[in-house]
């Protein structure tokens, strides 16, 4: 039987990640997991989908990340967390154990969630990061949801300031550095196929021992 293999992708807000996720999920014949993760989080924990969807790749802030990063301390263990079973933290905890359950059962892609460092002790794993220009971003925000550029712009930065903590916070990574993944690319050099393209090859190559 064929081991089982992971992709995880990072991604600027517009830079068409989660559609490279699409198009690679495609070609190998597997599913890719975003916001589906929410809604598979909150069935499986029995919690309002609500409060998932309001913690999604948003980092705890003030007073409580200090607190519940006590609470997260080996000597704490998880039990603590969960006791406050509607923390961030608790939160992230559900949607990782998620996260681990579909990577243990079937080959997929995650884009984002922080599922790169979450599975980073998985065998057989790639970890991509996409980017792009600003104005290829801007355009395809425009294209995608009837906005301004003004807005587009706007809603383009607070994303990616909210991805970064997120994931900076729960991983102590850096988001979006190039020493953080196997491969960033810049999807605006080869358009969206040609990034898909260049990106399947690179997994080819990376777990040649299972293809």
């Amino acid at each position: 039987m064929k081991a089982k293999f992971v992709i995880n992708i990072g991604r600027q807000l517009g830079s068409g990640g989660k559609a490279v996720g699409e198009r690679l999920a495609q070609t190998f014949g597997i599913p890719v997991y975003d916001k589906r993760l929410i809604k598979m989080a909150a069935e499986q924990s029995g919690f309002c989908q609500e409060f998932f969807e309001r913690a999604d790749e948003k980092p705890a802030k003030g007073f409580l990340t200090t607190l519940l990063g006590y609470l997260r301390s080996p000597i704490a263990g998880d039990e603590t967390i969960l006791n406050n079973p509607l923390s961030h933290d608790a939160l992230f905890k559900m949607q990782s154990d998620v996260i681990r359950q579909r990577a243990e059962q079937e080959s997929c892609i995650f884009v984002g969630r922080c599922a790169d460092y979450i599975l980073r002790d998985h065998p057989h794993c790639v970890n991509i990061f996409i980017s792009a220009s600003r104005e290829d971003r801007i355009s395809r925000l425009v294209s995608l949801h009837g906005i301004t550029a003004e807005a587009a712009e706007k809603m383009m930065d607070t994303a990616d300031e909210k991805r970064a903590a997120y994931y900076n916070y729960y991983s102590n990574r850096t988001w979006g550095a190039a020493g953080t993944y196997h491969l960033c690319i810049d999807s605006s050099v080869l358009g969206l196929d040609g990034t898909a393209a260049f990106a399947e090859e690179f997994i080819r190559r990376k777990l040649k021992d299972i293809f």
